[in-house]
């Protein structure tokens, strides 16, 4: 008999997210702390969406790409955490593949328009410090639209064309998935079409989306530094420097896990491990973000109390 093609043979419909295989009273804790932690991701990030669409001090760009990424963190959680939830849960741990892909292109794209959307923020600190006479005519709501809009577009484009190449791989079997969402390197690893070709356009795609706009942040911030090291006052460069210790604090944790998590050798690591740095980066990271600018930041603050207190008769 002939030898068959990968693809007439008998394909995988299904996957089996493996998760944390805890005990069932370890999962339930674990499913009582991360329904909290996705409540408060939640109700953080669409807070600070609300403040920034009802107060009109805060109808600045920087708060106007504050708002776009707040919008994005609570997508971009609720690609992964309802799963994650039901997987303590349930018993059937199982995803169809369409659901699996799906996922993986919304996580992917969502991931991809953060990182553009960090990078803008960054390039919008460089120009209130380093341009700051020419700021509010360079950076207006047209500029502000259009680099949202291009961020958006660009990450769903350059996502689409990952997906559509691994949706093209055949999976044979193993089906399991040792992890708790449906993740790029597992599903290479277990597709039966070794594919160079598809692993090298991942590779320099995910790398391009990812790494182009943390060297551009990370050279927007060299130049920051730079002019307020120029500043004669210590006040002034604490005020400066006050301006962006949020954002820089955000960029720290999403690409310090990414980091950590895709760029250094992990061939040793274990899949508990591994799991715990998925975790970071899909559903603590976007908790932490409307935290730290919450509390380093006197007008999200102040239109807390003008809006939401003053409404509820608090104050």
């Amino acid at each position: 008999m002939a030898h068959m093609p990968w693809t007439n043979q008998t394909s995988i419909i299904k996957f089996v997210l493996l998760g944390f295989g805890n005990p069932k009273e370890v999962q339930i804790l674990l499913f009582v702390v991360f329904l909290v932690i996705y409540i408060v991701t939640l109700a953080g990030n669409l807070l600070i969406v609300a403040l920034v669409v009802a107060d009109q001090q805060l109808h600045t760009p920087m708060y106007f790409f504050l708002g776009n990424l707040s919008f994005l963190e609570t997508c971009y959680t609720s690609v992964t955490a309802p799963r994650l939830l039901a997987g303590f849960l349930a018993e059937d741990r199982t995803i169809s593949f369409s659901d699996c892909i799906t996922q993986l292109f919304f996580f992917g794209a969502l991931a991809c328009i953060e990182c553009f959307l960090l990078a803008i923020m960054a390039y919008d600190r460089y120009l209130a410090i380093c341009n700051p006479l020419n700021y509010n005519v360079i950076m207006n709501l047209r500029v502000c639209l259009q680099l949202v809009s291009a961020s958006w577009v660009t990450g769903f484009s350059a996502n689409s064309l990952v997906v559509g190449m691994v949706r093209q791989l055949s999976f044979c079997g193993p089906n399991e998935i040792n992890n708790f969402f449906c993740d790029m390197e597992e599903l290479l690893k277990l597709s039966c079409t070794k594919s160079l070709l598809v692993e090298m356009i991942v590779l320099v795609s995910c790398s391009l989306v990812s790494l182009a706009p943390f060297l551009f942040i990370v050279v927007s911030y060299i130049l920051i530094l730079l002019a307020i090291l120029q500043i004669a006052s210590s006040a002034g460069r604490q005020k400066a420097f006050s301006t962006c210790a949020s954002h820089l604090l955000v960029v720290s944790l999403y690409y310090g896990t990414i980091i950590i998590m895709y760029v250094m050798p992990s061939a040793e690591w274990s899949p508990v491990l591994h799991k715990a740095l998925s975790l970071m980066y899909t559903v603590i990271t976007p908790m932490f973000n409307p935290i730290i600018y919450s509390l380093r930041n006197k007008e999200v603050k102040g239109a807390f109390r003008k809006v939401v207190l003053q409404n509820l008769g608090m104050i």
